[in-house]
């Protein structure tokens, strides 16, 4: 597991907790700064952002991954409803792949959500930074 995958892991961890998204970002920063060089930081965000993918479809399910899971949800649901009730082994087809579409996309807009957030910590350490530089700028 590269350092990349590491920080996108932490921040997919940060993601169980239930608190803003603010709140998320300051605690990642913290462990970003122990854990990636400043130098590095900047080459490790744009290879993140250049890793996300720019379409629609992406973005949806990135704001929302269970919204459109939903659906498969439902389908495997009611595959394995007419499996049982019908006895009919072919609807259970429809139940694996139905659950197997819908864990994937929820696994995918999860990591897009924890990649998106990589990224804004990164932004907020840099603009930190830079007001302290600027602070210490006009302070001589």
């Amino acid at each position: 597991m590269n350092q990349t995958e590491k920080l996108i892991w932490t921040a997919e961890n940060e993601l169980t907790e239930y608190s803003t998204e603010a709140r998320k970002i300051e605690k990642l920063r913290r462990q970003f700064s122990f854990v990636v060089p400043y130098p590095q930081q900047k080459a490790i965000r744009d290879q993140i952002e250049a890793e996300m993918p720019k379409n629609p479809i992406a973005k949806v399910v990135e704001d929302n991954r269970q919204t459109v899971a939903l659906p498969f949800w439902g389908i495997g649901g009611l595959g394995l409803l007419f499996g049982i009730s019908s006895q009919q082994p072919l609807d259970f087809i429809a139940t694996a792949i139905g659950f197997y579409a819908a864990y994937q996309i929820q696994k995918w807009g999860w990591n897009l959500e924890a990649r998106r957030l990589v990224i804004k910590t990164f932004d907020a350490i840099e603009a930190s930074v830079q007001a302290e530089r600027s602070k210490t700028a006009t302070d001589q």
